[in-house]
Order: C-alpha cells, then sequence, then structure tokens
C-alpha cells in the first residue's frame, strides 16, 4: 500500500501533458475483442485499469503487446473463451463491456460482477435490458452475469435514463446483430464518441454518437485497425483546478478545449483567468476567488467525474457555494477526509454545501475513490503544512504518473510504500 506525502502551500507554474481517456480506453480495449484481426491503440493512459483489461484479454486467450508505455496491439484473431469470471475481472467497473463485446462476437458470454469504485449503488439493469431487446437470454447469479442468443436481432432501445456504460454495451452488442439497431436518450460524452469511431474504423455502421440518438447497422464482422484514444477530460480538468487552487499559472497541453467547456465556464465564473488555444487552455489564477453554484449533469453538463475536485477548490473560495450531485446517489463519501483538512462542508442528501475558509491545513487523509483521491492531492496542495494521503491505488486507477506530473509543475509529492 503506498502513500503520499504532500508538502502544501506550493504554487504551480508550468506545463502538463494531458494522456489518453482513462474511460474511452477502457471501452475501446474490451471492443478490440470483437475483431477477427489485430488492432493497435496509441496513446492509451499508463494506468491501472488498462493493465488489468490487458490482463483479462490475456486470460481470454487473446495477445497483448506493448509495443511503448502507451501504444498496445491486441490480437484475438485466432479467437478466445467467451468466459471472463476470474477475480481479475472484478476490480474494474469497465469489465462489463465485455459482456457486449463477447455477446456481439460468438452470440454468448459470460462475466464476473464488476467492481471499482464504491459511491453508490451502480446497477447495470439498463445494459441487461438493452441485451434482451436485441433478443439476448439474460441470467443473472452468483455474481455473474450469463447471456446468449441464437442471433441478435437490431431493434429500437429507449435508455430510461443516460447511462454512457449502457449506451456503449448495448452499441458494442448491436454492432453485430441483423438489421439496424437504434438507441435513443443516448449518452452524448466524448468516449462514447470515441469508442464508436473505433468500431467505424473495424468495419463497424454507426451514425449519431455524440447526439441523443444512435443508428447502428449491424454487420457480420469486424477487422482490427489503427486508433489512437483521445485526451482524457477529466485528468485536464484535475490540472485545470490544481491550478486555480494553487494560485497558479499552468498550460495543460493536448486536450480538445470543446470537452472542458462547462469547466472552464464554471472557472471563469470563479475568477480564474482561462485562455483557450487550439488544443491547451492555459490556467492562471492571480485575483481572489468566488463561490460557484455547480450541478452535475451528463455531457455537455459539468461531469460528475471532476465534483470532488470543484468541491475542494469550492473550500477556499470566497462566500458560499451549493454543488447538486445528479448522477450519483452517494458520491460525498470524501467529504469527513476534506473535512480533515478543514474544509466547511454540510451535506443534505445530493446537495453539498460549502463554505469558504481562508486556509485549509495539512492532516492525515483517505483517498476512497479515484476522483476523490485527486481531490485530496488539490486540497493538500492548498494547505498549510504536511498532508499523508492513503488509498493511493484507486488514484492509480486513473491517473498517469501523478506524482512526477505534479511535481513537474512545481509541486512537492513523495510517494512511500508502506
Amino acid at each position: 500500500m503506498d502513500k503520499l506525502i504532500v508538502q502544501g502551500r506550493k504554487r504551480l507554474v508550468g506545463e502538463v501533458s494531458i494522456s489518453g481517456a482513462k474511460n474511452a480506453a477502457v471501452a475501446v480495449i474490451p471492443a478490440a475483442i470483437m475483431a477477427e484481426g489485430v488492432s493497435v491503440l496509441e496513446n492509451l493512459p499508463s494506468i491501472e485499469d488498462v493493465r488489468s483489461l490487458c490482463h483479462t484479454i490475456e486470460k481470454l486467450g487473446g495477445k497483448c503487446t506493448y509495443q511503448d508505455e502507451h501504444t498496445l496491439q491486441i490480437d484475438c484473431g485466432g479467437g478466445i473463451d467467451y468466459r471472463a469470471t476470474f477475480e481479475e475481472v472484478q476490480k474494474i467497473r469497465a469489465s462489463y463491456y465485455f459482456l457486449g463485446a463477447l455477446l456481439a462476437r460468438y452470440k454468448k458470454a459470460e462475466v464476473a460482477l464488476p467492481g471499482g469504485c464504491n459511491f453508490g449503488v451502480r446497477p447495470i439493469d439498463l445494459h441487461l435490458k438493452g441485451f434482451r431487446a436485441l433478443g439476448a437470454t439474460v441470467e443473472e447469479g452468483n455474481g455473474m452475469v450469463r447471456a446468449y442468443a441464437d442471433r441478435l436481432i437490431g431493434t429500437s432501445i429507449y435508455m430510461d435514463q443516460v447511462s454512457v456504460g449502457a449506451t456503449i454495451n448495448i452499441m458494442l452488442a448491436a454492432t453485430m446483430a441483423e438489421g439496424v439497431t437504434t438507441i435513443e436518450n443516448a449518452a452524448k460524452e466524448p468516449h462514447v464518441v470515441d469508442t464508436a469511431n473505433y468500431l467505424n474504423m473495424m468495419g463497424a455502421n454507426i451514425k449519431g454518437a455524440g447526439t441523443d440518438v444512435i443508428r447502428i447497422r449491424g454487420v457480420e464482422k469486424l477487422h482490427g485497425a489503427q486508433y489512437t484514444i483521445i485526451p482524457d477530460q477529466i485528468e485536464a480538468g484535475t490540472y485545470m483546478i490544481a491550478a486555480a487552487i494553487t494560485g497558479g499559472d499552468v498550460l495543460v497541453k493536448n486536450i480538445i478545449p470543446k470537452h472542458m467547456d462547462s469547466l472552464t465556464a464554471k472557472l471563469d465564473e470563479m475568477n480564474v483567468t482561462i485562455e483557450e488555444h487550439d488544443d491547451s487552455i492555459r490556467v492562471t489564477a492571480n485575483r481572489p476567488l468566488h463561490g460557484a453554484n455547480v450541478k452535475t449533469m451528463s455531457y455537455p453538463g459539468f461531469p460528475t467525474d471532476l465534483q470532488p475536485q470543484i468541491a475542494a477548490l469550492l473550500s477556499v473560495c470566497g462566500g458560499n457555494s451549493v454543488i447538486t450531485e445528479n448522477v450519483w446517489e452517494n458520491r460525498y463519501q470524501y467529504i469527513d477526509e476534506l473535512r480533515k483538512l478543514g474544509a466547511q462542508v454540510e451535506i443534505d442528501g445530493r446537495i453539498a454545501r460549502i463554505q469558504g475558509v481562508d486556509r485549509l491545513h495539512g492532516a492525515k487523509v483517505s483517498a476512497t475513490d479515484l476522483r476523490a483521491g485527486a481531490a485530496m492531492i488539490l486540497a493538500a496542495l492548498a494547505a498549510e503544512g504536511e498532508s499523508e494521503i492513503d488509498g493511493v491505488k484507486y488514484i492509480d486507477r486513473g491517473y498517469e504518473h501523478v506524482e512526477h506530473k505534479f511535481n513537474a509543475l512545481g509541486a512537492k509529492i513523495t510517494r512511500v510504500q508502506v
């Protein structure tokens, strides 16, 4: 178990290059098993979730070969097992994408129920509803999901609520179904678009990704493809917020500025200076910061995956702020940790009321999940004195070389093995 020791009151200055998107990578990698050939995926983040998915593919009988730290060759052309029932699968939430991918290719799949960060009930009923609509029989029991069909038939599927995971999983299964599938009220997140683009390069016929209606005309088989993963919207947002909370001046590079619109608008409202360029954003915080009200929503709204980080920033902004969490029902588990650092936060259901304080102070805190861990780093950077963060395994699931990137900007973060 690693810990991070963070020295506070360090102003971040310089440039940081953003890695490939975790949320896109964990969908594209399972999609690669659908191909009767070799795929080469570029700009993959060097994170634990990616490595876990690679181990899973190899256990299924596929071949994963790293060409360099961020380039992965996946070969499942010789066929793989349709049963992903081992412990590795339960480590990460995105393992459920193997259901859609295996069901598409083999018309049968057995996958252990997924794990990942624990911040509330996250049922996959919308995924399973979609598979059933395509003609599959789906059974749950003993920690497993089994789906099988003689044939998958395209149909019209209306999502009762917007779900990124269900949109992608149904899209995977429908890619090799007979006829046309329409997904209405589909998620519009950048990684939905990225997965669809990759599938299309493999020979799929998907239109409308990025809108609320996706149409998929099924094809008989897919071939391998070379594909470059988009930059990570959430990692980019984390470093933008880090610049703001430390009164810094940081150029966040290798990003798609359009993906950051909801955050840049909120930071601008808070009196942070934002300069947008073609593939970078400069964030400068040299004026008193104001509180703000934030509501998390599906894309293009404010991302729930930036909610803990913005809470850390709001805790040191002038005045009162309100966060309304509209995506997950229990994503405030980290608030007790933030309070240890001196934040003034009251929770009422899905609403967090934050009274800004002049200064946070160092403390021993835990990363309760991936994004909460990032929030602890940001708060510790702004705090007086030294902080100690445990639960670093959560942070490593989604942030590449986290202490090195922060230290290159002037932070002083030390990883300690205990």
